[in-house]
């Protein structure tokens, strides 16, 4: 199950070196519920969560991503793909974060290419660090709609920043979502 990197609550996609036998394949497809999509692709770039960032609407990827995978991310995952870069970065996973509430970007990203950015993603982006300065922001976090998770590196500041950009205060979490949140606490402390 290592091999595989989740972009998407209810989608997935495959990204194996080597490839999945068939078997295995099936398998996997047998193992997950049904709207759990698992599609096997075959790129040239590995370490697909690297070169992809995406939301419910919008996928970044690595700019010398095969044309054919950028078709079946945004078949699979039902989202508009657009090749970028983050701060002349061309892994745009790991350089940035976004939800479908903000983004946080490569702290050199310049105010033009903010400013670009979050007119595509339509979602407010600020540039910043986590885990004391790490620019390589999904290496120490992970971030949806209601929460997220962060290093245990990271600073007070860090964490304000991540609050404020992602409206983590403004999140209205459901009954089954806060005691999520209480269990999750709870098995930390």
């Amino acid at each position: 199950m290592e091999n595989f990197k989740k972009l998407k609550m209810t989608y997935t996609l495959i990204e194996t070196h080597p490839s999945p036998s068939n078997i295995e394949l099936q398998h996997l497809r047998n193992s997950l519920p049904d709207q759990v999509v698992v599609q096997r692709i075959e790129e040239k770039l590995s370490a697909l969560g690297n070169c992809i960032a995406c939301n419910d609407h919008v996928a970044l990827t690595h700019t010398d991503l095969d044309r054919e995978t950028e078709e079946i991310i945004a078949d699979v995952l039902g989202v508009e793909v657009f090749r970028q870069t983050i701060a002349g970065n061309i892994l745009v996973g790991s350089y940035c974060a976004f939800s479908n509430r903000g983004g946080l970007v490569h702290p050199r990203t310049s105010i033009e290419d903010l400013d670009e950015l979050s007119t595509l993603l339509q979602v407010p982006l600020v540039a910043g660090t986590i885990n004391r300065g790490s620019e390589v922001l999904a290496a120490g976090m992970t971030v949806n709609d209601w929460t997220a998770f962060c290093g245990s590196d990271t600073t007070a500041t860090e964490l304000s920043v991540i609050e404020s950009v992602f409206k983590l205060r403004e999140a209205q979490p459901s009954a089954i979502v806060d005691e999520m949140r209480k269990s999750l606490i709870d098995s930390y402390v």
